[in-house]
């Protein structure tokens, strides 16, 4: 599995370009829209797609993904459905790395052994899961690169360099940086401090370093992206779906269109980065 998310990282370096990560919200605000959208994102420029668990109690989401995992647990979303989403998904996109981000309760109640025989066949690629630190790796990080699952780690500004070597033991695939404290759809950081940041992580790993929090927009993408080795993006697609539906919820024509057009700007944006760079 982390043969396609390291296959996907050195097309890009080939390219000379930052990867585009996008985040959904596995089922919002329904299952088939959900698997609509999902499907678009390659196609509009997405490298790597980030697959939200929706959980009822998140610790670092933000409004906008809180109401999207609400939206998603009305409609009757669950972990397995979740899962069936990238099944679904991995019939017609054989290429495209997919990350399952959340909280380690659904995988906990669903079994961790059954879950990673499950995320290997639907064809999962890496987890994140926000709520395990170093600590507890033996409770799913280190069953999951034995089943042949990345473990993707967060690392933020707060992480010194004492802390950062036990964080990234056992990380794989790529090294998540949350550029800033606080929840997820807060404001853009400094680029200059994320390079800053990134040249500093990659003193301790050959890994890629995706940065996150608070990209909104073409420009931000390309900034980030500038120093970055990948650029993600979620509250931004999760606000574009909450502004398409119904004042009900519901899904409309618009909704993956309007999904799609931003994240072609996005691309758009990572693809301009290393002008940008050399500027």
């Amino acid at each position: 599995m982390t043969a396609r998310m390291d296959k996907t990282f050195a097309a890009l370096q080939a390219e000379g370009r930052p990867a585009l990560v996008t985040y959904i919200m596995g089922g919002d605000p329904d299952f088939e829209t959900s698997l609509a959208i999902m499907k678009a994102l390659p196609l509009a420029g997405s490298d790597i797609i980030e697959l939200g668990m929706p959980f009822s109690d998140p610790m670092a989401d933000g409004p906008a993904i809180q109401m999207a995992g609400q939206r998603a647990l009305k409609g009757g979303q669950t972990l397995a459905t979740t899962l069936e989403l990238a099944r679904r998904f991995r019939e017609d996109n054989p290429d495209t790395p997919i990350v399952l981000m959340g909280y380690y309760n659904p995988i906990y109640i669903y079994g961790v052994d059954r879950f990673l025989k499950d995320a290997v066949e639907v064809g999962l690629d890496g987890l994140i899961v926000v709520d395990l630190p170093p600590e507890m790796d033996d409770e799913l990080c280190l069953p999951a690169l034995a089943a042949g699952i990345s473990f993707i780690r967060l690392a933020t500004p707060t992480t010194d360099d004492r802390r950062l070597p036990k964080v990234l033991e056992n990380t794989s695939g790529f090294v998540y940086y949350v550029s800033m404290n606080g929840i997820t759809g807060s404001a853009l950081p400094d680029p200059s401090r994320i390079g800053e940041a990134v040249r500093r992580i990659k003193s301790h790993t050959s890994l890629p370093v995706c940065v996150g929090f608070g990209v909104k927009t073409e420009e931000h993408a390309r900034a980030i992206g500038a120093a970055a080795d990948g650029v993600v993006v979620g509250t931004a697609i999760v606000n574009q779906i909450a502004s398409s539906l119904t004042a009900e919820g519901q899904a409309t024509e618009a909704t993956v269109p309007g999904v799609a057009a931003l994240v072609r700007g996005l691309s758009a944006g990572t693809r301009a980065a290393r002008l940008a760079a050399a500027e």
